[in-house]
């Protein structure tokens, strides 16, 4: 009978006598019922007749097999480098794939229940100038006892041979994995490879570094366990129930050494350990609803339960981490902008404003979720964005706004940018200011941008730069440069200082900014620069964070005053106030941003609660919200799109029945058509120019993980 905890694998023969190379893999399975998938390569496996059960003595391959893939949570598509492929075929040592798939918990499984989980090969014919192999280190020895807090499994080998370049890593482990980091040690210096928890979604990462792993140097790892709530020890194992401490490199080498699996089996000794880098024991936050379930890679992420004021929101669990940013879309629906395990410390920053703290790599969780502002549920989510053969992805989140087309502009500290995003599903870059990671004070650079405001009419852009630079730039809708200014009030030349949020007010054509530190809103024509009106008011505490157009408002939390943090309705006309609110379960902690509806309810982003408050006011319709609140940052990470000349695919298909399990393989549309490739047989090409005119719509690059990997550098840094 059919049970949890089953190991099912099925061989297929490379479909071509000729060298190939695989150059994409896209998973077909849910962690609803599938634990793992691995894609093993070999000359012989254990049948080429039907399926058979590896979880036992029998496993893969008569001979020695080579891991090629690997899969679990859900985890996106990876796509290989340009110019980088898995090398198959005639002369590799691979005549066979075999494709093992570890069945978890299987109850949701029905009678005739058939289940089609597997894996989409893209191959192509062209020979790569690199090959991409895996190196695998893992532990085997490792014991969690029961009620320890922290375990660690320590893996490390000296590597003997020629240069790898890696360029993604994963990790695994089960659900007592808290994080898993890996490591190059070279001359005593640990630089990382990559840094992630195994709870997230299993994919190949791209690594944090481009760096090149030679002869003389050490490959370490550690995995990092706890045994809270276990009653007895826990062993590493294949079910459930055990524990298994894995990480992968994803590299290249050259084709004229290449090597397509190593591993790593050593347990590394503790004086080698005592100099591993402290994040290797820091444990990456992840919701519960990453423990139990998950649909694609983020849509549930952060590290707290969004808190609210209006108890029938949100009707579903939330997780964010600092909230940084608000708006609502073209639908009143509300965005949020939060910086999932990431946060703005003292450490994150040099004295010339340069990010400090690229070893943590960009955030992995997404980053904008758009929610229902009656109910409160996801309705979606991103973080990845496509650019100029490029995936940007964020690393300090702050402002987030939207124009008359729906697209997002938003500000990322860490970064010096501003972007402006698709929100169509495509996740595209459509505009980007500023270089990346690199402050300045001129035309085409910011110092920490915290905010966007947009022109409803001629989508003009203005935006608040920021910590450094303490002024407000103007540009074209198209991105073109037309003025700034600074020194804010023209009576008193009182400049700002930190001009933290703007908002736009369409009937009057102004543009208003909360002056953070000077403690005031300042109003500007927005067309000319020239100041209209100030509001600042002893009861806001000495310091402004945001401001929106909108029937309510908020004061935040200020280090050196004593004012109470509650929220602030202003006439804008008058400059009174008409109401004041705060949370009544629980107190604003550092509300950093606000947006309103048309109906009236505010949303206040907390990122010291890493909640969202949601308010209601019975004034019917008023002009302003204010907000005092502190910083956070973003960041990026580019990958290049690869075009493949030729497309084919396999799966596995296992259909599982009540009392007995029957496999088979699927050939139909083994060689299906795919905007021009044909059925003839894998010999027959599509040109390099077909490929290219395929139909941007009908491709999925946008959910895959694609890496830029570079030619192997001349020196051996």
């Amino acid at each position: 009978m059919f049970q949890s905890d089953t190991y099912l694998c099925m061989a297929f023969p490379v479909p071509t006598s000729r060298d190939s190379y695989i150059v994409d893999f896209i998973p077909h399975a849910s962690m609803d019922t599938v634990h793992h998938m691995l894609l093993f390569g070999c000359q012989t496996p254990v049948s080429t007749t039907s399926y058979w059960d590896c979880g036992s003595v029998q496993g893969t391959c008569e001979d020695e097999a080579s891991i090629m893939y690997a899969w679990a949570r859900n985890a996106p598509p990876t796509k290989l480098p340009k110019d980088v492929g898995f090398k198959v075929g005639r002369n590799s040592g691979t005549s066979y794939f075999v494709l093992q798939i570890h069945y978890g918990d299987v109850t949701a499984f029905r009678d005739h229940h058939r289940d089609c989980s597997g894996l989409t090969l893209r191959m192509t014919s062209k020979p790569q100038p690199f090959i991409a192999g895996i190196y695998l280190l893992m532990s085997v020895d490792t014991v969690i006892l029961p009620g320890k807090k922290v375990t660690n499994a320590d893996i490390a080998c000296d590597y003997t041979s020629y240069p790898i370049y890696p360029f993604a890593f994963r990790t695994h482990t089960h659900h007592l994995g808290k994080v898993v980091s890996g490591y190059r040690i070279r001359d005593g210096k640990w630089s990382m490879i990559g840094r992630q928890s195994p709870q997230l979604p299993q994919a190949f990462y791209p690594a944090n570094k481009e760096l090149n792993v030679k002869n003389g140097d050490t490959i370490a790892a550690r995995c990092m366990f706890t045994g809270e709530g276990r009653t007895s020890k826990t062993y590493i194992g294949g079910t459930s129930a055990d524990e298994m401490c894995n990480f992968y490199i994803m590299y290249y080498m050259d084709s004229k050494h290449a090597i397509p699996y190593m591993n790593c089996m050593e347990t590394g000794s503790n004086e080698l350990f005592q100099d591993i880098p402290a994040e290797a024991n820091v444990p990456i936050a992840v919701s519960p609803g990453h423990m139990n379930s998950m649909t694609h890679m983020g849509h549930t992420t952060g590290t707290k339960e969004l808190d609210i004021q209006v108890s029938v929101w949100p009707q579903s669990s939330l997780q964010l981490g600092q909230v940084s940013g608000l708006a609502l879309d073209a639908d009143s629906n509300l965005v949020i902008f939060h910086r999932g395990d990431h946060h703005w410390g003292a450490e994150s920053f040099n004295s010339q404003a340069r990010y400090q703290q690229m070893f943590l790599g960009p955030i992995q969780q997404s980053t904008i979720l758009v929610v229902d502002p009656v109910k409160g549920n996801i309705l979606k989510t991103t973080g990845y964005f496509f650019y100029c053969e490029q995936y940007i992805l964020f690393y300090l989140p702050h402002g987030i706004t939207t124009d008359k087309e729906n697209n997002y502009w938003v500000t990322d500290v860490a970064l010096h940018q501003v972007l402006k995003v698709s929100s169509d599903g495509k996740d595209r870059i459509l505009l980007t200011l500023g270089e990346a990671f690199t402050p300045g004070s001129d035309n085409s650079h910011f110092c920490q941008p915290t905010d966007v405001a947009v022109d409803t009419e001629t989508g003009d852009i203005f935006v608040s730069d920021g910590y450094c630079n303490a002024r407000i730039l103007k540009f074209s809708a198209d991105g073109k440069y037309l003025t700034e200014w600074g020194s804010s009030d023209r009576r008193r030349r009182i400049p700002f200082l930190i001009p933290h949020s703007l908002v736009f007010l369409p009937g009057r054509q102004e543009v208003c900014v909360a002056d953070r530190e000077n403690g005031r809103i300042q109003c500007f024509i927005a067309a000319t620069g020239e100041f209209v009106k100030e509001i600042k008011k002893e009861e806001f505490g000495g310091e402004v964070f945001a401001v929106t157009f909108s029937p309510a408002g908020v004061n935040g939390d200020s280090p050196y005053r004593s004012a109470p943090l509650k929220g602030f309705v202003i006439d804008y006309s008058t400059k009174d106030i008409l109401e004041t609110f705060s949370p009544e379960k629980k107190d604003f902690k550092m509300p950093h941003d606000i947006v309103a509806t048309r109906d009236g309810s505010v949303f206040v982003g907390d990122a010291g609660n890493k909640s969202v408050f949601k308010f209601t006011s019975e004034i019917p319709m008023i002009f302003w919200a204010i907000l005092i609140t502190h910083c956070s940052v973003i960041d990026t990470k580019t990958f290049v799109l690869y075009k493949m000349l030729v497309t084919r695919y396999f799966s596995l298909c296992v259909s599982l029945w009540q009392g007995k399990t029957v496999g088979s393989l699927n050939l139909g549309n083994f060689f299906a058509t795919h905007k021009g490739y044909s059925r003839q047989g894998f010999d027959q090409l599509s040109t390099e120019g077909s490929d290219q005119e395929r139909n941007d719509e009908d491709s999925s690059d946008s959910e895959n993980e694609e890496y830029s990997a570079l030619p192997p550098p001349q020196s051996s840094s």
